[in-house]
């Protein structure tokens, strides 16, 4: 099953750790690739005590606010490369591509990689995209598509980003 998480609301890598989270308490084996995000947050400090889930991050930093560089490139490009070794071994039940859809936005992906990706990954296997602007053919492929919408947000109001809440 394909699940997708898009949309500008607050929530999206929330929501697929949520189900890792699940998933693990159910004795599931869960594998998170985390596209551009480098840095270590709070949640992950969280999920290395489980022994059923793996994390690997591919990014520099946090965002991508200019022009993407060659790193940021090379190090997505790793990531696919890493996805398509844990699809072909088949050894995760859940796996979880944590900002693929900013990174398909930015071209540091291609949209065909992402498919092929898709259309590798076993019918038992529950792969987890999030990201914002999802890409329609993405969203056409999913089995469940669910858009997190942004009603209100405290950081219009100047409240910046707060340890164990947003990181």
């Amino acid at each position: 099953m394909i699940q997708v998480y898009t949309g500008n609301g607050k929530g999206k890598t929330t929501a697929a750790l949520g189900l890792a989270l699940r998933a693990a308490g159910a004795g599931l084996k869960v594998y998170i690739c985390q596209f551009i995000k480098g840095k270590e947050y709070c949640e992950l400090l969280a999920l290395k005590k489980f022994k059923n889930i793996k994390i690997e991050q591919f990014g520099a930093g946090c965002f991508i606010r200019k022009a993407p560089a060659q790193k940021d490139i090379a190090l997505a490009k790793k990531a696919l490369e890493r996805i398509g070794k844990i699809i072909k071994d088949k050894k995760y039940a859940v796996i979880i591509l944590d900002e693929i859809n900013v990174a398909l936005r930015l071209k540091l992906v291609k949209l065909k990689d992402v498919i092929c990706i898709l259309e590798k990954t076993p019918a038992k296997t529950e792969l987890i995209l999030t990201g914002r602007n999802a890409h329609p053919q993405i969203l056409k492929l999913a089995d469940l598509v669910s858009e997190i919408k942004e009603v209100k947000h405290y950081f219009r109001k100047g409240v910046k980003a707060r340890k164990g809440i947003e990181f």
